[in-house]
């Protein structure tokens, strides 16, 4: 199973992803991305590996009525549910089901490609870098994060899950925060013909509430969903007693905050 089917999810799991990953986990890196893509009112953005929406919601209140948002992801769970979430004041959002190797949107018709947490998924990265470059307009600006390491939470969920289920359904949930190191990422934006690449680091303290519960509602947001779901109660208790314990040293009263970190990386088109 390569890494793109492992992270096609139910309906029910991308609701789920919605009420807790994007929410907690990945929302409060979208402004950050939106920074470093530089966005300005009236542009045109695509948001590639949307999700539910995160990103793309940012970008259009960063480009306001008189811009254009594109939301593309592969999984129609995620499509599904961005559709249906309130519109954001700002620009219009376009929710489109396509693949990162194959966006089908014309050359040159974008100013910004922003992509949170997704090059990681794709089977052909070289070419999802060329798809982002070609849509983009000639000094239009690439913003793309990916994780640069597994982080506390991740490491205690999945040793959680290879304790209590098995070592396939930690590789699996851990499958996410396999990226490629600095290098490998400069490496693949200069081959697709980017300029002015650059790769920095970006720290924040994320907050997450009570870990007993909110570890097994993330996983019920995650490919292993059904693994969790056919699971003895026990079990699932386990697994999130287990996380609470790992992470105690971060309790904050009403969960944890930890530090992660994230690399970004921003380039631009220059034809």
């Amino acid at each position: 199973m390569n890494t793109e089917e492992q992270w096609q999810v139910s309906k029910e799991a991308a609701e789920a992803y919605e009420r807790h990953v994007a929410r907690y986990i990945l929302g409060p890196w979208a402004p950050l991305l939106a920074d470093a893509a530089r966005l300005a009112p009236g542009e045109h953005v695509l948001d590639v590996a949307c999700g539910t929406g995160v990103v793309a919601r940012v970008a259009a209140q960063r480009v306001g009525l008189t811009g254009r948002v594109i939301g593309i992801d592969l999984n129609a769970g995620m499509i599904g549910v961005a559709r249906t979430l309130p519109r954001p004041s700002g620009a219009p959002i376009e929710w489109l089901e396509r693949s990162a190797l194959d966006l089908r949107i014309e050359d040159g018709c974008v100013d910004a490609v922003l992509c949170q947490q997704g090059l990681q998924f794709f089977p052909d990265k070289p070419r999802a870098m060329r798809e982002m470059r070609r849509v983009l307009r000639p000094g239009g600006r690439l913003a793309l994060s990916i994780w640069n390491s597994t982080g506390c939470y991740n490491t205690a969920v999945g040793a959680a899950l290879a304790e209590f289920v098995s070592g396939e359904a930690a590789a699996r949930f851990c499958a996410s925060r396999r990226a490629p190191p600095r290098d490998e990422l400069e490496r693949l934006a200069a081959d697709a013909g980017f300029a002015d690449v650059e790769v920095c680091v970006a720290r924040i303290d994320v907050h997450l509430p009570k870990l007993d519960e909110f570890a097994l509602d993330h996983l019920a947001a995650t490919p292993v969903a059904p693994v969790i779901a056919s699971a003895h109660p026990n079990v699932r208790r386990n697994i999130g007693i287990a996380v609470m314990k790992q992470l105690v040293a971060y309790s904050d009263g009403d969960g944890v905050s930890y530090p992660e970190e994230t690399y970004v990386l921003t380039a631009t088109n220059q034809l």
